[in-house]
């Protein structure tokens, strides 16, 4: 089944019978997507959830009339004809080159589009229109804001009851929700939308993941750096971030008469300044240089989202200077430093992207060509199978791109591993080799995590809150049950705190609600305390979501912990 069909036939089914209940409606675009379709609309009235049921029973009359769907061609004058009273698509149409253009047509609905779409509406067998949303028209912010409608369709009843949990279970795990609910985060959109503000219990857990990150990388023969927020643009007129990176570009500074600033959108310039701060020997090579940088895009309103899509964040990104026969060990090693690191937080399914050379790209197609065969010899030596993504290198040089699948089967991009001859020769990089010679090293660019603020939220909807113990803000909540135990609790989370973070909750209530909270809070473990676990020196532990685990002594409960976080076990 192509989907991509079926799932473009179906949005305009909804354009149809959109325009039959609102008329006044102007079209936007409706495209299928890589799950399911929408489609854009111009309203002055938002619609509303109501709206959505109307248009669905339409939308099933209009299949159940199984409308015919036909291709026609008409030549431009024609065109503006039919669509005299669509101005989206007349700009739309305006922008097409050729004479000719294509409309589809089902009963009195015709719509400016390429195709492919199925023989009849009545093919269309269940469908769900699932959101309401707004966008601006062509993604411009300065343009008018559109109203989009989400939907997904599919041919038996069982795949869409499947797909409709599944969405249902994505919007339980969303990272914004609980990210709020466990006091992880939140963004103030008065002050700086796109920008994080890391709560104490979400800083607790980037602290265990940026002191993991920078430990592994010293024990892999990295050195950490840092280095500035902002610089002279001078810097990124010459990497080439002016050019081919100035809509993402903060606005510039002018911060001393006649010198102009910009906020740094990449690391790599300046890890290229500490590199020419001497001359380098071929016995230094491979340098490796790790920061976690924070770095600044100005992403579209339109487009940000939570933590996946912010302005400003955290690149756990690293650089390494090597000479042409080390490069492909290197990339070897990085593979290999990627796999370790994924695992280690829980994921162990990758799909693999080759991404070659775009359209606009610096350098010689010669140096592209080799940086692309010392990837593709890379992956073939670790036997790891991979897809080409044509056309989606950097503009600086061809790159590996590895997804990772999350619990409930969803993909995320992560990981990248880039070579870059350009940019060296750019900043004239080099270093003196075994004869004397000056050389111009080859520059690996690489990001593991990706950035610290995506990567925690795709851990928040990967283990839906439920962190574990190794990463968990609170590991251990002590629960006395009445207020003559609250002392013993204090005295034990000090002897638990030498080596976990623990804390005792000390409140006036029953302890079925301390409990209850606590599994709320996803807690990982409670220690529960009473008479009885005085008396007899032992401690009754409950994990979460499991339930009692049975009484034992503080010696074992250590043991316990310890093995655990040591194996960071899920």
């Amino acid at each position: 089944m192509d989907y991509k069909k079926y799932w473009h036939t179906t949005s305009h089914i909804m354009a149809q019978a959109v325009k039959r209940l609102f008329p006044e409606v102007k079209l936007g675009t409706g495209p299928a997507i890589e799950k399911g379709f929408y489609y854009d609309f111009y309203k002055k009235e938002p619609f509303t959830p109501e709206d959505l049921i109307k248009i669905e029973d339409e939308m099933k009359k209009i299949i159940k009339e199984n409308y015919k769907i036909e291709r026609i061609e008409k030549n431009k004058q024609q065109a503006k004809e039919i669509l005299k009273n669509e101005p989206f698509k007349i700009e739309i149409l305006d922008e097409i080159k050729d004479e000719k253009v294509t409309f589809y047509q089902q009963g009195e609905f015709i719509d400016l589009c390429e195709g492919p779409h199925l023989y009849s509406t009545g093919e269309v067998k269940f469908f769900k229109l699932l959101s309401i949303s707004s966008s601006y028209w062509r993604g411009d912010e300065n343009r008018e804001s559109m109203q989009r409608i989400y939907g997904i369709s599919f041919e038996t009843k069982d795949e869409l009851e499947n797909y409709l949990k599944y969405m249902e279970e994505s919007k339980e795990r969303d990272h914004r929700i609980l990210g709020k609910k466990l006091d992880l985060f939140s963004i103030n959109p008065d002050y700086g939308p796109g920008l994080i503000f890391w709560h104490p219990k979400g800083a607790i857990i980037r602290k265990i993941i940026e002191d993991f990150w920078k430990d592994v990388h010293l024990k892999n023969g990295y050195e950490i750096v840092y280095t500035p927020h902002i610089a002279n643009i001078s810097l990124w007129e010459r990497s080439g971030h002016t050019s081919f990176y100035s809509d993402y570009l903060f606005p510039k500074m002018e911060i001393e008469e006649g010198k102009i600033y910009l906020l740094k959108p990449m690391n790599c310039p300046f890890h290229i300044q500490i590199y020419n701060s001497r001359l380098r020997s071929y016995r230094e090579l491979p340098i490796r240089w790790a920061e976690l940088g924070t770095v600044y895009r100005y992403e579209k309103p339109g487009v940000l989202h939570g933590l996946l899509r912010v302005r400003g964040f955290t690149q756990d990104d690293a650089h390494i200077f090597c000479t042409l026969e080390q490069l492909e060990q290197e990339i070897c090693k990085i593979i290999d430093l990627v796999y370790f690191f994924l695992k280690s937080f829980g994921f162990e399914d990758y799909r693999v992207f080759l991404s070659t050379r775009p359209e606009k790209f610096v350098g010689t197609v010669e140096s592209w060509e080799k940086a692309t065969s010392s990837l593709v010899n890379a992956l073939k030596s670790k036997n790891i199978n991979y897809e080409i993504d044509p056309g989606e290198g950097v503009f600086y040089g061809p790159k590996i791109d590895i997804k990772i699948k999350d619990c409930i089967d969803r993909e995320w991009q992560c990981s990248t591993i880039q070579i870059d001859f350009n940019i060296p020769e750019k900043f004239d990089l080099k270093y003196i080799d075994d004869n004397g010679n000056f050389k111009t090293p080859i520059m690996i660019h690489r990001a593991i995590l990706g950035s610290l603020e995506r990567f925690f939220g795709i851990l928040i909807e990967h283990y839906k809150g439920n962190f574990p113990l190794w990463l968990a803000p609170e590991q251990v909540r002590i629960l006395p049950i009445a207020d003559r135990h609250n002392q013993f609790s204090i005295d034990l989370r000090e002897k638990l705190k030498e080596h976990f973070r623990v804390e005792v909750d000390l409140r006036n209530e029953k302890i079925n609600k301390k409990i209850k909270d606590a599994e709320e809070e996803k807690i990982p473990y409670m220690i529960i305390i009473g008479d009885r676990e005085i008396r007899e020196n032992k401690l009754s532990l409950r994990k979460h979501r499991k339930g009692m685990l049975g009484e034992f002594s503080f010696n074992e409960i250590v043991e316990l912990f310890k093995n655990e976080i040591i194996s960071k076990k899920i």
